[in-house]
Order: C-alpha cells, then sequence, then structure tokens
C-alpha cells in the first residue's frame, strides 16, 4: 500500500522519534538532553553496555554508532518491533490524530499534483527574484534600500518583487506549459467563472517566499509598495500546500540554530524576522498573517522547550502577547512553557535595530520574562483591589485562569506561585497595607515607621542558633528509594504499568540508580520479563552484592510486601504509595535545605516557623508506608502484621 509522502510528512511532523523509541528504551540521562531533542541510550537492535545509540527529534532519525541501525518512526516500528508498515502508518496516524486517507485512483493523481504545485511555486520564486533585478524592480529594490536590506539579506531570504502587470507571473508559467488550474490551486492567480481572464494575485509588491520545514517554497507574502492599496501585507490563500496555521516563516533557517543555542525567538513579521537576523539573531520567525496557533506553538517546543515571543511595546502588543498566553496555558507541560520579551513603546524589531543598534535587539531578547511573571502583571494591570470584595474576585479569577492548566502538575506549582505572590501582595492585611498605584503593596508589620527592612533588628536565641546548623534529614528518602527499586526487581510484572514512574523518579543513590539502569535496559530487551532472569541479568552484571544488600535490609525492617511471595496487589499498592511518598518527601527535603539557608542568612521567627513546618511535614512522612487500608488484605495479611 503506497501513502502520500505528505501524509506520512504530516506523522513526523506531529510524533517525536524519541516518544516512539522511549516506549521500550530508557534514556541516558546524564548523555541526553531532551530541552535539545537530544536522546542517548544503549541500543535496542544490539546488546551494548554503553550508550552508543542516539535519537534526535529535531531531525526524526535515529543512528547507532555502534551496528549503524538508522531510520525514522516508521523504519524503527517495522524494524525493531516487526510491525507491518501500513500497521505503523496506522498507529502512529492515531497517535498523532490524523485520519487514515482513503485511497483512489483520484487520490494518486491529487498527490502528483501536489508535488507539481512544489515545482510551480520554485519556478514562481525564480521568477520573482529575476522581477527583482530586473529595471521593472528599481522602485522595490530603492524600498528595500531604504528599509536596510542588502543584496546579500535580499538573497539570503529569496526576495523578490511581482510586477505591477496582471498577467506577468500567468504568462511566465503558462510559457512552463502550467495550467490555469494549476496556477490557481496554487493561489498564484485569481480565477473563477465570473472571472473571464485569470490574473496575477500578487502585483507591485515586494515579495517574501514562504518555506515548509524542508525548505520548500510553499506560499508567498507580498508587500504593498503603494500607500493606497487596502491590504499592506497579502499573503497565499489556503492551498493543497499551504495551511497558515501549520506553518512559521522562516522555520527551515531558524530551527538549526534554535537547536543549537536551545532559544528560538518569535516576532510578529516578515521584515521583524529580517531585522532579527540582522541584529545576529538568525534564529526568529513569525506566524504568517495570524495570531500564534496551537500547531505553531507545538512546532515551536518540538524545537526548544521555552520559545522567547517578542513584541512591539504599544498596546497591539501587550494583547497579542496575553493572545499568545491564553492559547499556552492550558497546553504547559513539565519543561515547556514561554518567555516574553517587549521591545520599547512604538518600537518593532527594525525601529530599534535603526534607532540603537543590534546590541540593544539582543538585550530585549535577553530581558525576556517568564510566563509566569506576564500573568501576574496583566492580573495586577487589570484588576481594581481598592475593597476587599475586589481583592477576593482577583484571587477567584486569577485561580480561574489557572485552572485551565491541563497539567496536573504544572498546575499545582502555577498555584504555589501565585499563592506565594498573594501573600506578599496581601500578606500584611488591610490595616498594614498601602495603595501605589491602585495595587496594594504589604508593609512588614515588624518594621518602625520610616525604618528600612535591611535595618530591623530581632534578639536571637541560642536555639535558634543551634537550629540554623541542623542538617536536613534523608532516611526515609533513602529507604523508599530502596523499596522502589526492590518490587521490581520481585515484581517486574510491575513494570508495564509503572515503566513512566520507575524511570523518572528520583533516585539519590547513584548505586541505586545505576541498577535502575540495568532493570530498565533488560526490560527493555525482552518482552516478557521474569523474576529470575532479571536477578540473573544484575548479577552478571556485577550487581549481586548490592541485590543481598537490599534483601537483608527489607528483611531486617520487614518488609514484607517487597518479598517475591507478597501478593501483586499489595506489591502495586505498596509500590504505588511509595513512589508517592517519594515525590512528596524529595520535594519536602530540597525546600527544608532552602528554608534552612534562608534561616542562616537571616535568623527570624518567621524562618525558624517554615524550617519547623517544613521538618514536621517530613517526619509525618516516616513510618506511613504501610498504613494503606486494605494493604495486606491480598496476601492473608492484617495492615501492620509483623511476621
Amino acid at each position: 500500500m503506497r501513502f502520500p509522502p505528505s501524509f506520512l510528512d504530516d506523522i513526523r511532523a506531529r510524533v517525536t522519534i524519541s516518544s516512539v523509541i522511549g516506549r521500550k528504551v530508557a534514556w541516558d540521562r546524564r548523555k541526553s538532553n531532551p530541552g535539545k531533542g537530544d536522546f542517548w541510550a544503549c541500543c535496542p537492535f544490539h546488546g551494548e553496555k554503553s550508550p552508543s545509540f542516539h535519537a534526535d527529534d529535531r531531525k526524526g532519525r535515529y543512528y547507532c554508532f555502534g551496528c549503524k541501525q538508522s531510520g525514522d518512526i516508521f523504519t524503527y516500528l517495522v524494524e525493531k518491533e516487526g510491525v507491518p508498515f501500513p500497521e505503523a502508518v496506522s498507529q502512529l496516524a492515531q497517535e498523532a490524530g490524523l485520519p487514515m486517507p482513503e485511497f483512489s485512483e483520484a487520490d494518486a493523481k491529487r498527490e502528483q499534483q501536489r508535488t507539481s504545485l512544489y515545482e510551480i511555486m520554485e519556478i514562481s520564486a525564480k521568477f520573482f527574484q529575476a522581477e527583482l533585478q530586473s529595471a521593472r524592480g528599481a522602485k522595490a529594490r530603492g524600498y528595500l534600500s531604504d528599509r536596510g536590506l542588502s543584496a546579500q539579506i535580499q538573497q539570503q531570504f529569496g526576495l523578490g518583487y511581482a510586477p505591477d502587470d496582471r498577467s506577468a507571473l500567468r504568462t511566465h508559467l503558462a510559457e512552463k506549459n502550467v495550467t490555469v488550474e494549476q496556477m490557481a490551486e496554487a493561489g498564484l492567480v485569481i480565477a473563477g467563472d465570473d472571472i473571464p481572464v485569470a490574473y496575477d494575485r500578487f502585483r507591485d509588491r515586494v515579495m517574501f517566499p514562504i518555506r515548509d520545514a524542508r525548505g520548500r517554497v510553499i506560499a508567498f507574502g507580498g508587500r504593498a509598495l503603494r500607500p493606497d492599496v487596502p491590504a499592506k501585507y497579502l499573503n497565499s490563500p489556503e492551498t493543497p500546500l499551504f495551511h497558515k496555521g501549520d506553518n512559521l516563516y522562516n522555520f527551515d533557517k531558524a530551527r538549526a540554530v534554535a537547536h543549537e543555542k536551545s532559544e528560538i525567538i518569535v516576532v510578529e513579521g516578515y521584515v521583524d524576522v529580517i531585522a532579527m537576523s540582522r541584529a545576529g539573531l538568525s534564529h526568529a520567525v513569525a506566524p504568517l498573517g495570524t495570531a500564534l496557533t496551537e500547531n505553531q506553538l507545538n512546532l515551536l517546543w518540538k524545537t526548544v522547550s521555552e520559545p522567547t515571543l517578542c513584541f512591539d511595546g504599544d498596546g497591539a502588543g501587550l494583547k497579542a502577547a496575553y493572545r499568545a498566553l491564553d492559547l499556552a496555558l492550558p497546553l504547559l507541560k513539565a519543561g515547556h512553557s514561554l518567555k516574553f520579551a517587549f521591545l520599547p513603546e512604538g518600537q518593532d524589531p527594525d525601529d530599534l535595530l535603526k534607532a540603537e543598534g543590534p546590541e540593544s535587539v539582543r538585550q530585549v531578547v535577553a530581558a525576556s520574562e517568564p510566563l509566569a511573571q506576564v500573568l501576574w502583571r496583566r492580573a495586577l494591570n487589570e484588576n481594581d483591589r481598592a475593597t476587599p470584595e475586589r481583592r477576593a474576585a482577583f484571587e477567584r479569577d486569577l485561580r480561574s485562569i489557572i485552572n485551565t492548566i491541563q497539567d496536573d502538575v504544572v498546575k499545582k506549582h502555577y498555584l504555589a506561585d501565585v499563592q506565594t505572590r498573594l501573600a506578599e501582595l496581601f500578606g500584611g492585611g488591610p490595616a498594614n497595607q498601602r495603595r501605589s498605584g491602585g495595587a496594594f503593596t504589604p508593609r512588614n508589620p515588624r518594621l518602625r515607621f520610616g525604618q528600612k527592612p535591611w535595618e530591623q533588628q530581632l534578639p536571637v536565641s541560642p536555639q535558634l542558633k543551634a537550629l540554623a546548623s541542623k542538617p536536613s534529614q534523608t532516611d526515609g528518602a533513602e529507604r523508599r528509594a530502596r523499596q522502589i527499586v526492590l518490587t521490581f526487581i520481585n515484581h517486574p510484572d510491575l513494570m508495564h504499568e509503572f515503566w513512566a514512574d520507575f524511570s523518572g523518579v528520583d533516585l539519590i543513590s547513584r548505586e541505586l540508580d545505576s541498577l535502575r539502569t540495568q532493570i530498565l535496559d533488560s526490560a527493555s530487551s525482552e518482552e516478557s520479563l521474569e523474576t529470575a532472569s532479571l536477578r540473573t541479568h544484575l548479577s552478571t552484571r556485577g550487581f549481586g552484592p548490592q541485590l543481598a544488600r537490599l534483601e537483608a535490609q527489607a528483611k531486617s525492617l520487614n518488609e514484607w510486601h517487597l518479598s517475591p511471595a507478597a501478593a501483586a496487589d499489595d506489591a502495586r499498592t505498596g509500590l504505588r504509595q511509595m513512589i508517592a511518598l517519594h515525590h512528596k518527601a524529595i520535594t519536602l527535603d530540597r525546600e527544608l535545605k532552602a528554608a534552612e539557608a534562608a534561616f542562616a542568612g537571616d535568623m527570624t521567627e518567621e524562618n525558624f516557623s517554615t524550617v519547623q513546618a517544613l521538618r514536621d511535614q517530613l517526619s509525618s512522612l516516616e513510618g506511613r508506608e504501610a498504613m494503606i487500608d486494605g494493604f495486606g488484605a491480598a496476601s492473608g495479611r492484617k495492615s501492620g502484621e509483623v511476621v
């Protein structure tokens, strides 16, 4: 069965190579760089002890430097998992959210026509470029020169000129045996039953070719040279090649640099992209005449984890930024967000470049703000907090916006961030607040009137001084980590259900981390993993003494639910609780260390209370491993029973 290349390209654009291979392969966390789409692992095609298998999300390809296996997402499923190619396409199309095409002779003909359209668009691009250098292009060259766009820049971006002639391009294409129907399908001429003679869509305009990710011309943007033209910028219409919400101007050139720098900049238009390039920021792209779309945002996130959106510093720029913020908020996930850079009011990148030079443009980008900060500032600017009721509405509306985030972990951290900001804003209470520009600014009640925070002096008790040097406790976290690892050794059938949890859990012991890597490697290479074969695998790789220590520790602490004899339901219940408690303990321990450091630098009762509260929370986690209703019932035991 032959699938249209365009359909396969659409799947590749939506499904990353790392997500497909990562289902069975444990990526090496030390060598991989997920933020750059760069992943390394021990090769799934041949046995090896050190990772030489490389997957690149940017290119959508994998390659093993050991056995030389290479391919894309389709190749991997066919050659590694033995999936027939049509089934692999169907499986990945479902994952990409794309309906399978229905094939007919008409479909085959349309695919051939699509291939022809690429050729027609390339011919047209060369025609416009030639016209820019001709006598008819003198006015356009003058305009570009006035904008500071040199001949080198014109060539770099393939700029051209559409003559002020209703049939110039149509005639040129007709001489190349291109039919009017093909010209209309490519969006190059305007035709119809009510139009006696088709005519060129673009006339007397500077032309910007728009290319897809593979560098093929798929559309054009035209900038009018006459001031009386209704549309200053005119884009190609939707065509079989061009869907404006799925593409970004200059993405084909920008993504390699963006991948290298781990940064991609989104500006508002073609000339803005070119201005960024002239300022030394060649990794800039732009939407195509519309606000940023979800598909464009996902394309950016496939390139870097935190794209920078750069907007003009006026009202329209702020509105555009807020539209992008509202689009992105529900789609945020761990490690993926946005940054915002704002130009001086009334200036676009080209204006700033001319007025103050490249360094000023680069400084604007370097001063970008995280999405959370822009969200908070918008809330402050758009809400009146003059009364308790309005402050309550302000808090309610802000939390409501954050609740649109679909990722529960990201949502949790945003709510915590907002809680901190609200405490700082309203923390002193109405009697201790003063108005500033319509917003309430909290004041520290411990300060005398007119006293500066750094002038505050508080007595420090011996108990507080002693507390500053008391270290955090990590014994409980280490015990839970041992329990998690041993559960998978004695109950490897749980690997399929908890693969993501096990591969992602934070193991503070390097020894346990190495053991975990070997377990995942073994599980990824065998369809059915048994305890005996896993133990043999680990012992032959020198982990026998570690296994013996884990078993001895579990026995001495009566951790019966970790044994191979424990019922699967009990092992599953215990594992689920251990992972949840471990995540919470690791987070609390990190917060405690930060609080202890803050207390050591500023020994106040407030900082003391924070440290004490965190220590109490950590202490409450200890001894809760088996305190679950029904835990042990499947093994014929009662909760907490000792044998």
